[in-house]
């Protein structure tokens, strides 16, 4: 058995070609682990060969709409196929504060589609199964099965609140998804010896002349720099990097290189991958 890593999602809240919203997907058997859901998630897990009803638990890194505003999506049509495959509610895990309170209510706007769904088809309203966890500066497990763990850690996406990362365990191995962040301590000690890490990227230091004095200076600054992340993967002897978040998003592979040179630069001689939507990375 081998355990798959899927980029669902790469892009940013601008739209670029080609890139959907951030998104991971881990998959172990049976078990399938939806990690962040951006815009366009529902297809890129159909492109990937994941049906909704096969989704085992989705998990929140934080609410920037770049990575939430696909989960009512996820939710209503794993609903709405409900009919055919009798699947149950959909466990959501998310640090508790904004991010809990936006799954409660991020359903709201679609109350007249429930309603008239249900006068048809639906026995019942869509019930995620929300779990809510507090995170601190340790890990701390929050949820196990079938030999498959996962892990929680808070992150630094100051001004965001409760953003936090994520680390899991399977058989296989182990892998970290750092959700947005600046590069930081958490994350180099959650990846230490990972056998994949899936860290968003942000060319800080080479375009720190061109965004000064801009909104972008201060976007930069809470985002993780391509050249620091490279010492992180060194540091923490991370067999693969896998850059995702890429801002800004290349448009060529010309573009994917500079991201590439960055993170060498930092002093990570792994292997390394340059994100694009439904890239994989396995675990055996």
């Amino acid at each position: 058995m081998t355990t798959t890593v899927t980029l669902t999602g790469t892009g940013v809240p601008i739209p670029a070609p080609g890139r959907a919203g951030a998104g991971v997907l881990i998959r172990h058997g049976a078990t399938a682990l939806q990690f962040d859901a951006g815009r366009g998630t529902v297809l890129r897990l159909t492109e990937a060969g994941v049906g909704l009803h096969e989704l085992t638990a989705v998990f929140v890194t934080h609410v920037h709409s770049d990575h939430v505003i696909g989960l009512p999506d996820v939710v209503m049509g794993r609903w709405i196929q409900d009919h055919v495959w009798k699947t149950g509610p959909l466990e959501l895990h998310l640090p508790e504060g904004v991010a809990a309170g936006f799954a409660e209510r991020m359903l709201d706007p679609y109350a007249s589609d429930i309603a008239l769904r249900m006068e048809h088809v639906q026995e019942a309203p869509p019930e995620p199964r929300l779990h809510r966890f507090a995170c601190g500066s340790r890990p701390r497990e929050i949820w196990s099965r079938d030999g498959v763990t996962v892990e929680a850690v808070a992150v630094h996406h100051e001004p965001v609140p409760d953003a936090v990362a994520y680390r899991v365990r399977t058989p296989d191995g182990t892998v970290v998804i750092s959700g947005d962040t600046r590069v930081c301590d958490e994350v180099e000690e959650l990846s230490r010896n990972a056998d994949v890490l899936v860290h968003e990227a942000c060319r800080t230091t080479a375009l720190h002349a061109a965004v000064a004095g801009t909104p972008f200076e201060k976007i930069f600054s809470y985002h993780a720099d391509t050249v620091a992340l490279g010492g992180l993967a060194k540091r923490a002897d991370v067999k693969h990097l896998m850059l995702t978040h890429l801002i800004p998003a290349p448009d060529d592979e010309a573009g994917e290189r500079d991201f590439a040179n960055d993170v060498r630069l930092g002093g990570y001689e792994g292997p390394l991958t340059v994100g694009r939507d439904l890239m994989t990375a396995t675990i055996d």
